[in-house]
């Protein structure tokens, strides 16, 4: 069976590469894009184990992205975890209300995000969906 995808979003390249350095010392296979749109196709091209999701993105942020993919059966087992600067309950509710799992504030401790994103990665062959050969999902973004 194919090892698990942690799909990371985020408009920041140094974000984005700190993410993916630290899980791949893990032994943890990463895709990471910079925009929301790309997230969507990559959510539907890479079907991810695992979504760690900024909110502040250009186009559409992070709770748009939430909700879209939350839209889709296939996809409504994924685990989100919303980064943001922001750690206000307001904003911890609002990320839940879209449909994220869990919520890490930046700057993360690099020990907290792989415990994390273990955490959730645990059980994801009993939540992955069978993909029929050649069916591949849309997501789409009506905005």
């Amino acid at each position: 069976m194919a090892e698990p995808i942690v799909l990371v979003v985020d408009d920041s390249p140094t974000v984005r590469k700190i993410v993916q350095m630290t899980l791949q010392r893990e032994h943890i296979k990463v895709v990471t894009v910079g925009d929301g749109l790309s997230a969507l196709t990559s959510v539907a091209d890479e079907m991810p184990a695992l979504i760690l999701l900024d909110i502040q993105l250009p186009r559409m942020d992070g709770y748009q992205i939430c909700q879209i993919i939350r839209k889709h059966l296939q996809f409504r087992q994924i685990p989100i975890i919303m980064l943001s600067g922001k750690d206000g309950l307001f904003d911890k509710m609002r990320g839940r209300l879209a449909g994220s799992t869990e919520y890490l504030t930046k700057p993360f401790d690099s020990a907290e995000l792989v415990q994390t994103v273990k955490k959730h990665l645990a059980n994801w062959q009993e939540r992955a969906p069978s993909q029929q050969e050649g069916a591949r999902p849309r997501l789409r973004y009506r905005g």
